[in-house]
């Protein structure tokens, strides 16, 4: 797929994104920063990015690697997959039962880890404390339903 074709694709994926922002229904409640406005900017952010890469291609500043003859990808690379992809796994299957932190901690291990972060105390206490810090601010400061922090049992 050349550079073009990457970038209309980006940019028609951007108009999905903003025609589901669209459909957030707003908040009953009259606040400044309502439901619309995160995913929103986001979404707008993203399309600019998405115009800038397709002009860019369009002047034939983005190569187009899809034909290189060596085209091996660096060893480890399906670790990295499978790291990412299993932290989010984790997330989603045990967010329900465990709370949002612990799930959360081994998400952000599994992303830390695809990008060669070693797994250990450090790496579990700093996912933690990511963690930690985005439920206390979505959940306790911007009430959203996020469900509890841990577990009832802890």
């Amino acid at each position: 797929m050349t550079p073009f074709r990457v970038a209309l694709l980006l940019i028609a994926l951007c108009g999905v994104a903003g025609w589901q922002v669209s459909v957030i229904p707003q908040s009953m409640m009259q606040m400044t920063v309502g439901p619309v406005l995160a995913p929103g900017v986001i979404v707008a952010a993203l399309s600019v990015f998405a115009v800038l890469y397709g002009v860019s291609a369009w002047r034939g500043r983005q190569t187009d690697e899809s034909q290189a003859p060596d085209q091996s990808a660096l060893p480890g690379a399906n670790t990295r997959v499978l790291s990412l992809l299993g932290g989010g796994v984790a997330f989603i299957v045990l967010v329900i039962p465990l709370g949002f932190v612990i799930p959360g901690t081994l998400c952000g291990m599994g992303v830390a880890r695809s990008f060669d972060a070693p797994l250990g105390l450090k790496s579990a206490l700093i996912c933690a404390a990511i963690a930690s810090t985005f439920w206390f601010v979505f959940a306790q400061l911007l009430g959203v339903g996020l469900g509890p922090a841990l577990p009832w049992w802890i």
